[in-house]
């Protein structure tokens, strides 16, 4: 039939699969690269804008807004193409490990905030009451109970992040589309972008089962 053998050409997957599979291990370095960094950053800005001088505070509160508002393409092309006018000039890979952690950490302090928030504030009051200090109360007392409930969030995160690595095709890094968008001209076929298609669907089928599953087991046991 011409369309399998349009869109599920196997000869064609099959030569193509070395580039993909190469293109497949950018996309996890980037991703993995991205989603801790993003981690570190959104749980430092989430403490300075709840605890933090004003000033800090305010200036956290101005990243976040100001990173989940801008479009995580455009932010990645100004961080490709623009920096290199004032001298600064960095490769396809750590320009869009910079755009994505600047956006997953804005994301990722909106969650902190919003896991810590949730905690009582009897678990604050009796912190103070046994002579913590506020290192030893994040830590022990309520950053644990807050990562249970950031958990779920955290990880549809993550899955975001992974999925926005795709837009790092666009200055030229060899992530998993950008090597199936090549395969796609040399072999005038679309099957290598069908391949890549599922396997993203391999790689993060299994997160957002995940992710389902947690917020079940966290539903059942906030009941």
């Amino acid at each position: 039939m011409d369309i399998v053998r349009t869109f599920f050409n196997w000869p064609v997957l099959l030569e193509s699969l070395p580039l993909l599979l190469t293109g497949l291990w950018v996309t996890v370095q980037l991703g993995v690269a991205s989603i801790i960094a993003g981690l570190i950053v959104g749980l430092a800005v989430a403490l300075l804008r709840m605890y933090g001088p004003k000033p800090i505070a305010l200036i956290a509160k101005i990243y976040i807004d100001i990173f989940r508002s801008i479009p995580i393409l455009v932010l990645l092309i100004l961080v490709y193409y623009a920096l290199p006018f004032v001298g600064l000039r960095l490769s396809s890979f750590w320009a869009a490990w910079t755009a994505l952690t600047l956006v997953s950490g804005a994301y990722t302090a909106e969650i902190f905030r919003a896991g810590i928030e949730a905690i009582p504030k009897g678990q604050f009051e009796a912190s103070q009451a046994l002579g913590l200090g506020y290192r030893h109360m994040m830590v022990d007392v309520v950053l644990p109970q807050a990562v249970r409930i950031v958990i779920p969030p955290l990880t549809n995160n993550c899955i975001n992040v992974i999925k926005d690595t795709a837009l790092a095709s666009v200055v030229a890094m060899p992530d998993l589309l950008k090597q199936a968008t090549q395969a796609q001209a040399l072999a005038a076929n679309p099957t290598p972008l069908i391949g890549a298609a599922l396997i993203y669907i391999i790689l993060l089928w299994p997160l957002v089962a995940l992710v389902a599953r947690l917020e079940t087991r966290f539903k059942r046991g906030t009941r």
